[in-house]
């Protein structure tokens, strides 16, 4: 039998997740004439690694259920059908799913898409044309949706989102569009490569200051990633009827005790401001019209993105790590050389 790896995880993280709470599995996969009907077997070549996975690790009741000890994890992925019980979905197809963590898996056909990569290559729909891209849309269309001639913030801005985030804020008619990251390389790509008006190194603090420097006037909409002093400083100058989409918080995620929250809340009340919750599940519906306008804008040069690549599922873990620590710009991607072992 062939054989494929994956991987598992072994103990649930306290604090931030370390190397030792993944393992690394070696399992047989089926042989590719012995696929069930209505059945694939895709050989994963690109796979994700994504902030919210580190609120799966924990064994608590949230939107979406925990990781199991023990087992594989989960997450998005693309790659080739190898091996097809479904007329639908073709051997040598290129399709997206949501068993990423292996190199192999088998998989009801309904739970894959077949996607095209004549619009753009694989990886892209783990991307800009992915829930990561769609993240960004769904943020500034519907849960803070962008006026022409708003004043637009966006957190983690040289990340998998916020990269894409400032240029589709442009694209709806945004005036100004401002972006935080950290250190000076990812402020100057910021201003370089994705188009922003102004970028806010937060690790020199003064975040409020730095904000208040580059939006004199406020802010119309603020796209949440951080949590914590960002949403502060966001909430001290947005402006009247301004709008808040809270789509993450990473400032947070390996917290052992609750972070205290703002404490200008009443600031937004004053204000008439609006501080909403997404999750990217709920705007799935967005999908068609969100892919046909970031294709067109991928083909023009009007979205740019860029892509940090850690090569092997071996390195999957080292690759989580390294965006929970901010280590990305644009989309954090693992290339699997997908041969069985």
């Amino acid at each position: 039998m062939p054989a494929s790896r994956e991987i598992r995880l072994a103990a649930r993280p306290t604090g931030e997740p370390a190397l030792t709470d993944f393992e690394l599995v070696t399992t047989d996969i089926p042989d590719t004439d012995t696929v069930a009907e209505g059945q694939v077997l895709v050989r994963n070549t690109w796979m994700s690694v994504d902030p919210y996975m580190r609120g799966r690790m924990d064994d608590v009741p949230s939107y979406i259920p925990p990781f199991q000890l023990g087992a594989p994890l989960e997450g998005s992925a693309v790659g080739e059908v190898v091996a097809s019980g479904s007329a639908d979905v073709p051997v040598g197809a290129t399709v997206s799913h949501f068993a990423g963590w292996r190199e192999y898996a088998v998989l009801d056909a309904a739970a894959v898409t077949v996607v095209d990569t004549s619009l753009a290559p694989a990886s892209a729909y783990l991307g800009p044309l992915g829930t990561t891209g769609l993240t960004a849309y769904a943020a500034l269309t519907r849960t803070a949706p962008v006026k022409k001639g708003d004043v637009v913030f966006v957190s983690a801005a040289a990340g998998a989102v916020g990269s894409v985030a400032g240029q589709v804020a442009r694209a709806l008619g945004a005036s100004r569009v401002i972006g935080s990251a950290g250190g000076p390389a990812k402020t100057k790509k910021l201003l370089d490569t994705f188009g922003y008006d102004a970028a806010i190194d937060y690790r020199q603090g003064r975040l409020a200051e730095q904000l208040a420097e580059a939006a004199p006037d406020g802010i119309d909409v603020y796209v949440d990633h951080v949590g914590g002093d960002h949403l502060q400083a966001a909430i001290g100058a947005i402006r009247p009827q301004g709008r808040i989409a809270l789509v993450g918080a990473i400032s947070t995620y390996n917290d052992t005790t609750p972070a205290p929250g703002p404490d200008n809340l009443f600031q937004a009340a004053k204000q008439e401001a609006t501080l909403r919750g997404m999750l990217v599940s709920s705007h799935f519906d967005l999908f068609p019209e969100w892919i046909g306008r970031a294709a067109g804008m991928l083909a023009d040069g009007t979205l740019r993105t860029e892509e940090t690549v850690v090569d092997g599922i071996e390195r999957a873990p080292d690759a989580f790590l390294g965006v929970l620590r901010g280590a990305n710009t644009g989309k954090m991607l693992v290339r699997l050389d997908g041969e069985a072992k």
